[in-house]
C-alpha cells in the first residue's frame, strides 16, 4: 500500500510541474525536462533506497527467486539488507547472498563442505 501512495505522489509531482510549467506558464522545454526529472529521481530513489525500507519498515512486497539448483535455507534481515542463506547440494556449498538497496554492493559468503541438516544426499 506505501509502494502505491509514493508512486502516485512521483506521478502527481510529474504531472503538475508538467501543467504548471508547461501549461500555465508556457515554458514546455523546461516543463519536460522538471518532469523528466522528478520522474527519474524518484525512480531511482525508489529503486537504490525505498524498496527494503518499504518492505522491512511498512510491510511491501518484493520478490527475490532462489538460483536453479540450489535450495533456500533461510532469510534475514541486518539493519535495512536482507541476506538470503540458500545451499548448492551439486558443490556442497552454503551461500549467505546480500540484498542490499539497488543491488549494489552485495555480500557473499560461501562455506564449503557445508552439510545442513536437511539436504537430501
Amino acid at each position: 500500500m506505501i509502494t502505491y501512495i509514493y508512486w502516485i505522489f512521483i506521478v502527481a509531482l510529474t504531472i503538475g510541474s508538467l501543467f504548471l510549467l508547461g501549461i500555465q506558464l508556457k515554458q514546455w522545454v523546461a516543463g519536460l525536462v522538471v518532469s523528466g526529472v522528478i520522474l527519474c529521481s524518484g525512480l531511482l530513489f525508489y529503486y537504490f533506497y525505498l524498496e527494503q525500507v518499504f518492505v522491512k519498515r511498512w510491510g511491501g512486497t518484493m520478490s527475490i527467486k532462489v538460483p536453479a539448483g540450489q535450495r533456500h535455507i533461510a532469510a534475514t534481515w541486518k539493519a535495512d539488507n536482507l541476506w538470503i542463506e540458500n545451499y548448492d547440494p551439486v558443490k556442497n556449498v552454503c551461500i549467505f547472498q546480500e540484498y542490499s538497496r539497488g543491488n549494489m554492493l552485495e555480500g557473499k559468503v560461501m562455506i564449503k563442505d557445508c552439510n545442513p541438516l536437511l539436504s537430501d544426499k
